[in-house]
């Protein structure tokens, strides 16, 4: 095999090294999750990056003859990941959200968020065109991802982003720059609300760590080549969730949003805030992923007693939910697109 792979013949095409690398990935059980979900999709991610090809030429090329330099070039980024185990994300320098690109390396988490599909749709129904959000925070920034889209989505808004690393900073601040957004992005170094005071937002966005203790505990190693910080939500995963809900209405403009990322914790949190009504909207991971809730009912969630069912009622987004149901954002095609273009949801 090794005296194989050192003459290869001009008939060895594309379509047989992605093939070729994605037994080698399988056989070799990498964990996926940080872009990809299976080992076609990441032997694909790596080879084309190898190669110097946009994906979106895989089909135009799958039957070309590939010269010793390219096999060698491909071969070696597909041990690495085997290899090290980093997420391939990270060997490549770069994630998708959708159709955007982000530069990333291991001073922050992968990109990778349900917020961006919702983004994709200008975050409707609970965003009304007509009144786009004009002042936006985004919590736990990471990489700048959030920050960026929705500063694409929402051209007239200023927006603040928001972490505590200040190495995940120097990563969001080559995305805004990459973007050209340094006018209407500022970063800033702070544990969630705290370098804040005084500040009001229409919309508050956040994929904040929410990765429960056990879970932690069991990570593959392709997790554990990410910041501990950008994952562990604590015990139960609503470390920073809490602190978030609590402290929100106190930065929202009248009739502001709150948007937050739980990951699957639909019930842990409905069991946390027994009083709030919050919406879940339809992602591609289902709908236990993201809550959204409107100012004022965080507020009246302060002064219900613990004991009070939560109002199923006619809450401002829930109402506006019901008039106009957000669809799946596109889930079916945002996940497709995500797996092949090396991103994550």
């Amino acid at each position: 095999m090794r005296s194989a792979e050192r003459t290869p013949t001009p008939k060895y095409t594309l379509r047989k090294l992605l093939r070729e690398a994605a037994r080698r990935l399988q056989a070799a059980r990498v964990s996926y999750g940080h872009g990809t979900t299976n080992p076609r999709d990441e032997a694909a991610w790596l080879v084309m990056h190898a190669l110097h090809l946009a994906f979106d030429d895989l089909g135009t090329h799958l039957d070309s003859p590939l010269n010793a330099r390219e096999l060698e070039a491909a071969r070696a980024l597909v041990h690495e990941r085997i290899r090290s185990r980093r997420p391939a994300a990270y060997l490549t320098r770069e994630a998708w959200l959708g159709e955007r690109r982000f530069y990333v390396d291991e001073r922050a988490i992968v990109p990778r968020s349900y917020i961006a599909e919702l983004l994709r749709e200008a975050l409707a129904p609970w965003v009304i065109p007509a009144t786009p959000p004009r002042r936006i925070l985004d919590l736990c920034t990471g990489s700048g991802c959030l920050a960026v889209l929705a500063a694409l989505e929402f051209p007239r808004a200023r927006i603040d982003a928001v972490d505590i690393s200040r190495p995940a900073l120097e990563v969001a601040k080559r995305n805004v720059a990459d973007y050209r957004l340094q006018r209407r992005v500022r970063l800033l170094e702070s544990d969630l609300f705290a370098a804040l005071a005084g500040q009001r937002y229409e919309l508050i966005l956040s994929n904040p760590p929410y990765v429960t203790a056990p879970v932690m505990a069991k990570l593959p190693a392709e997790y554990h080549k990410e910041p501990r910080v950008a994952l562990a939500g604590g015990r139960d995963g609503l470390d920073f969730v809490r602190r978030i809900v609590a402290e929100a209405p106190d930065y929202l403009a009248p009739h502001g949003l709150l948007m937050v990322e739980v990951g699957h914790a639909r019930r842990a949190v409905e069991r946390a805030f027994p009083t709030l009504p919050f919406v879940w909207p339809e992602t591609s991971g289902g709908d236990d992923c993201v809550l959204v809730i409107a100012r004022e009912e965080l507020v009246r969630g302060r002064a219900r007693a613990p004991s009070r069912p939560a109002s199923r009622g006619a809450a401002s987004p829930r109402a506006q939910a019901k008039r106009s149901p957000v669809r799946a954002s596109g889930a079916a095609a945002a996940r497709r697109r995500r797996s092949a273009r090396g991103s994550a949801g």
